[in-house]
């Protein structure tokens, strides 16, 4: 460490030093809901030794209150103002509070118990409550329930000091139904069995943040093996015995991969107590990392014989994302949520490296390019576009934070600081950090200050641009030509939107040729850099930029390129060039939307790689439904038919000719091909090659409802074929979505305006998707304001995603002027609007906008 480094290490020790202070002497804080910054900090400084002790008597009937005791004991280190402990409830369902074994009246302010400072002391104090617990976060379902707290929800249940860097043990107690299985974040002490009821003891957990800590009870089948000898339990509720008998040992065996990864990548043993997950139909997340009760999505977890590659990897990855949150995130925990990003970044990172090493580095860097660029551009490109990093002064609105940027931007973010500094530097930094911050908190600069001491780059100015700021760069090439070869060849960069920047980072490109190819790295440190390494080299056939890639913004696009994308023998290269051409298409460079959708359609039948064709499959959607208008959809409709029909005659892979099979149904407008997927549908019989499960046929049947005008019975006859009773009650809660009678999707929509009628997230989002598709849009459009409208209250009432989600579902395939204007309407009424929320706003109608300009 030089000198100057000593100084300013000890100037910011002063400054914390006197800002705990300041915070000890100043303590008297505005009461105000959610949790302030201001607050955290204070409390923070002043409290320390922190354990819960919870006790919930659940009864059957969900509609009945939970009723719970809770000791709360916590060592103060000075008394100067009332202490706000959390509790977002009606005062109503506190009925008693003791501090220190004296009953004192219930004070419930602004989302706050306030206990005032005459009944605390310094040192060691017990808060005592009897009270209902809040429904909003426990998830009741008719005989299941689970705890899902993050970011802040743990105060709508239980009183708390609900901030990440308050961390603690809790001693939990369960009281439930006979017959119930329970799972938490420690073991099982002891049980005892009580008329109609269990109580279940659990030991004392690991020291844990709020958000956290969780638990799940109710009908679920439980199964238990073996991770490293040390015991793991798996619940769920699955019953297709395929999807069973599938899909148990591979999760088990995935999970114990990840961990075996870990520790031998971090040095860290396995850091916690216990191993346990558990299924959950229709969960709201794809996981989330409750230490000991990882909680999954079942529909992610359990695949059948019909389950393609990509939804195979998929599932690796996700288990291998929630196992390496239990040391990125669970293990060292964000200090404040504005850092919440450091914990998804390194889950995703880390899941990416697992899923490298188990299938090799063609598949990973395959999938990488795949999963993170097109999410990541989808977001970044937009008016909306946030930074990795955001300011975040008050927890209520730390779900806003949550979104593309910080689970796919920032692993590409990553993967160019570790090319940066090297393999093996990067790993030695990121160790000390694990074993430095352990059963603690850190920020995103401790990391940075320790990462800095593994190399010489200097990683602030780094990143300024790559986390401090949003956007992409847009690079553009300017060459020159003596004879037949390469006389000058430089690349230039520029931000898309904002000010003047600079990415630095590293990609290739490759100079096709006949019968070879050459590549080039390039080092982009700067505004422009002169190619030396292609200076006298021959003109070649085409190039294709950014071609294993690892480079993140908007590349030029070699047309020659995109004639040749049938003979490119490498997936990676034609991925990176299919994301290329649709990103530069959005931007109106090169291609139009229905040029674009030509040369990709004819390539169906050529794209051997699965993940590819998904890919491909996807663009056509996109381009078919938001970017050519209505009257050249009438025009190109029978020719893409027919195109993805021979395509799924044409390819061998069962997986490829079903992800065709699946285009065919999501695109198909005429008459023939809807006998098409009526006869596939009621026959139960699909075209020879493809593999269709009961999923499927749900799928097909929501299809053919949406794009009929007659059938009303395919949906009916789709649910008694269902066996399972939570995929019975999506299929009901559905229905309503696709009914033929305008007044009764009318009453549908009116439904989703109470929280009650959006518990199940999943299927509201899901039956959106259908209420607004492009062919109901007539009659869906009139929702738009409102839908608007509700997006603050989807804000409070929701979990994380859901406000993203709502507008996605929403807004995904509108392209018409109406529809836009609307959106500028509601911007232009709203001023003052939450500025998180409207820029989750533009990104969700960002193709909307581009479709005003594309048309």
């Amino acid at each position: 460490m030089n000198s100057l480094k000593k100084v300013s290490v000890l100037s910011l020790t002063l400054f914390l030093l006197s800002t705990t202070t300041s915070f000890a002497q100043n303590a008297k804080f505005l009461v105000e809901p959610g949790v302030s910054l201001q607050l955290a900090r204070y409390r923070h400084s002043v409290i320390s030794n922190l354990q819960y002790t919870l006790n919930f008597d659940i009864p059957k009937d969900k509609s009945a209150d939970i009723e719970a005791k809770e000791s709360i004991d916590l060592v103060l280190k000075t008394v100067n103002s009332p202490l706000q402990l959390d509790f977002k409830q009606t005062p109503d369902k506190v009925h008693s509070i003791q501090v220190n074994s004296k009953k004192v009246p219930v004070k419930l302010v602004q989302e706050h118990l306030l206990i005032e400072a005459q009944y605390l002391h310094a040192g060691k104090n017990t808060i005592s409550l009897q009270f209902s617990t809040g429904n909003q976060s426990l998830n009741r379902n008719d005989d299941y329930l689970y705890a899902l707290f993050v970011p802040d929800r743990a105060r709508t249940v239980f009183a708390c000091f609900d901030q990440p860097d308050l961390k603690a043990n809790f001693l939990l107690t369960l009281n439930v139904p006979q017959q119930w299985r329970v799972l938490a974040n420690a073991a099982i002490a002891d049980s005892v069995n009580e008329g109609q009821k269990t109580t279940y003891r659990f030991r004392k957990s690991d020291k844990l943040s709020t958000y956290l800590f969780s638990f799940a009870a109710g009908k679920f089948t439980s199964v238990k093996q073996l991770i490293n000898n040390r015991p793991a339990e798996f619940l769920y509720r699955e019953t297709d015995t395929t999807k069973i008998k599938l899909s148990i040992n591979p999760v088990f065996t995935a999970h114990q991969d990840a961990i075996n990864f870990l520790q031998q990548w971090t040095g860290i043993p396995f850091p916690f107590q216990k191993i346990g997950f558990i299924a959950i139909p229709d969960f709201q997340f794809g996981g989330m990392e409750h230490p000991g009760e990882v909680q999954y999505k079942a529909s992610g977890v359990f695949l059948d014989e019909g389950a393609t590659k990509d939804m195979i990897i998929s599932r690796s990855n996700l288990l291998s994302h929630e196992t390496a949150h239990m040391w990125f995130g669970d293990l060292v925990t964000m200090e404040w949520f504005n850092d919440v990003w450091m914990k998804e970044v390194f889950a995703n990172f880390m899941a990416d490296k697992i899923t490298e090493k188990l299938m090799g580095s063609e598949t990973f860097n395959l999938k990488f390019l795949q999963d993170h660029y097109p999410a990541a551009y989808s977001t970044d490109r937009t008016l909306g576009a946030n930074p990795i990093r955001q300011q975040l002064d008050n927890l209520k609105d730390a779900g806003s934070l949550y979104g593309n940027i910080i689970y796919h931007k920032a692993p590409i973010m990553m993967q160019q600081l570790e090319l940066l500094m090297g393999k093996d530097n990067f790993r030695q930094g990121i160790q000390e950090y694990l074993k430095k911050y352990a059963y603690n908190n850190a920020t995103w600069n401790d990391l940075i200050a320790i990462l800095s001491k593994h190399t010489s780059t200097d990683l602030y100015t780094w990143n300024k641009v790559w986390v401090n700021q949003p956007g992409r760069p847009i690079f553009n090439s300017e060459i020159s030509f003596n004879g037949n070869k390469i006389s000058r060849f430089v690349i230039t960069q520029h931000p898309e939107s904002g000010t003047k920047r600079v990415w630095p980072q590293v990609f290739n490109l490759t100079f096709i040729y006949g019968d070879h190819s050459k590549n080039i790295t390039v080092n982009m440190k700067g505004a422009s850099i002169e190619l030396k390494d292609a200076i006298g080299i021959e003109k070649p056939s085409y190039i294709i930029y950014n071609s294993n890639g690892i480079g993140y913004g908007l590349f030029p696009v070699d047309e020659n390129s995109l004639q040749g994308l049938s003979s490119i023998e490498s997936p990676l290269q034609r991925a990176s060039l299919y994301i290329s051409a649709y990103e530069n298409m959005l931007n109106s460079r090169y291609l139009k939307p229905a040029e674009l959708l030509n040369i990709f359609s004819e390539v169906l039948a050529s794209e051997k790689e699965e993940t590819n064709l998904k890919l491909l499959t996807g663009y056509i959607d996109n381009i078919y439904w938001e970017f050519i208008t209505p009257g050249i959809r009438e025009v190109v409709t029978p020719k893409l038919e027919s195109d993805l029909w021979a395509a799924m005659q044409q390819q061998e892979k069962p997986n490829n000719k079903k992800i065709l099979f699946k285009s065919y149904q999501d695109v198909y407008l005429s008459k023939a091909a809807g006998n098409n997927i009526y006869t596939v549908w009621s026959r139960q019989q699909p075209p020879e090659g493809v593999k269709l499960t009961e999923d499927d046929y749900t799928s097909l049947a929501l299809t053919l409802a949406l794009k009929s005008d007659t059938i009303t019975h395919i949906l009916k006859q789709q649910q008694e074929r269902i066996t399972n009773i939570d995929r019975k009650k999506r299929l009901d809660f559905l229905m309503p979505a696709l009914s033929l009678s305008e007044q009764e999707r009318d009453q549908f929509f009116n439904s989703l305006q109470s929280a009650e009628g959006r518990q199940k997230e999943a299927w509201v989002t899901t039956a959106l998707s259908y209420l607004h598709h492009p062919l109901r849009q007539k009659t869906s459009e009139k929702y738009l304001t409102k839908s608007l409208e509700m997006v603050e209250d989807i804000q409070k009432t929701g979990d994380i995603f859901f406000p993203q989600s709502w507008l996605y579902s929403i807004f995904n395939y509108y392209q018409d002027k109406k529809a836009n204007q609307m959106v500028i309407d509601f911007l232009d009424n709203h001023k003052n609007y939450n500025p998180k929320l409207k820029a989750k706003i533009l990104q969700a109608t960002d193709n909307l906008l581009r479709a005003q300009k594309l048309q």
